[in-house]
């Protein structure tokens, strides 16, 4: 009695299986094996891949060709820690790259192993910014409470003492101080943020950036220029629509502000793969760019920009980035930024929920 069949599994199946990208070479550097992390870490397709140079199927191994060439040459395999990979108008990868000499048959070939750094340096990374923010959250929430309910005594008396003294020189000085009393009210509800749950519906988020984008260049001086770089292939996203536009407004006006009465701001949508946020792995997500090209934050204000009340103008409140990094993160994203003279990027990562 025949109880049951073994299933016949491969090597290749089994290397396909890994989560470690692995990708092989032949004699002439060409593609001859790609498995599935690879595809993902790199946007390769792998019908597209096999058989052609890695340089070409993978740009970022251009400047590391030599180096493969040496290893096959020699049969010498090697080891580098934090290998930066990087390709013209893809973010870099930071991966540990193992190449090790193979034969198959009588021909030489090379085996590469790509552990992808960026994903643990990325989730130490979300996990301090993540217990901060939620301190810093909590401690603005518990002041703004507490300023809450003074302002509401101080409101009051000063309307008894509009109704005690009708006259216009003592309705002018109450009229004064109830007005700053609500002016500090919405300065706390502001700190406090939304107080609902994201009310998501499916949409097209170049829909939406063209809605703020529209609105602040209608805020813009003459010599302001807000261009647009769309990925029209990006699929529908599932978001609070009311809550994203805030979010990208709030940013987009930093920028405006930024570059003064003269400059350039790009909106930017490409979509990321395999991109780790919280902790958490998500097969696709989208990335909104916010580019300016002012003056840049200053070193010393880049680790604290999201703090609530960090502002570096005068006049500003520091209350709009840490309230769009709390929106963006109420979608289980994430807000970046990087920044130097002449070039500022805002991204915003928002996962895209597939099927």
């Amino acid at each position: 009695m025949k109880l049951g069949v073994r299933s016949r599994v491969t090597a290749e199946d089994v290397i396909d299986g890994l989560t470690t990208a692995v990708v092989a070479l032949d004699e002439g550097l060409r593609v001859s094996m790609i498995n599935s992390a690879a595809e993902g870490l790199f946007e390769v397709s792998r019908r597209l891949a096999l058989g052609a140079p890695l340089a070409e199927a993978m740009p970022h191994f251009g400047p590391h060709q030599g180096r493969l060439q040496d290893a096959l040459d020699r049969s010498t395999g090697f080891i580098e820690r934090e290998t930066r990979l990087a390709r013209n108008g893809s973010p870099a990868v930071t991966v540990d790259l193992t190449a090790t000499p193979f034969v198959v048959g009588k021909k030489p070939g090379l085996l590469l192993e790509m552990l992808p750094v960026d994903r643990h340096l990325r989730i130490s990374r979300d996990e301090l910014f993540q217990s901060q923010f939620d301190a810093s959250r909590e401690l603005i929430r518990g002041l703004a409470h507490e300023i809450k309910n003074p302002l509401g005594g101080i409101r009051g008396a000063a309307q008894l003492l509009e109704h005690e003294f009708p006259d216009s020189q003592h309705r002018e000085y109450t009229r004064v101080i109830i007005r700053e009393v609500d002016r500090l009210q919405n300065l706390v509800n502001r700190m406090l943020g939304p107080n609902r749950a994201p009310q998501k519906v499916l949409l097209n988020i170049h829909e939406l950036l063209e809605h703020v984008r529209r609105l602040v260049q209608a805020e813009a001086p003459a010599e302001v220029a807000v261009l647009r770089d769309y990925d029209p292939s990006i699929p529908e996203v599932v978001v609070d629509r009311e809550q994203i536009i805030q979010a990208v407004l709030n940013i987009l006006r930093n920028a405006l502000q930024a570059v003064g009465n003269s400059g350039l701001i790009t909106l930017r949508t490409r979509t990321r793969r395999q991109l780790t946020i919280a902790a958490v792995r998500h097969k696709l997500v989208v990335q909104i760019d916010i580019e300016d090209n002012g003056p840049g934050v200053p070193r010393d204000m880049m680790e604290k920009i999201f703090y609530p009340m960090v502002t570096t103008r005068a006049e500003g409140t520091g209350l709009g980035l840490p309230l769009s990094q709390y929106l963006v993160h109420s979608h289980g994203g994430l807000i970046e930024c990087r920044s130097r003279p002449g070039c500022t990027v805002f991204s915003i990562y928002l996962p895209i929920e597939t099927a």
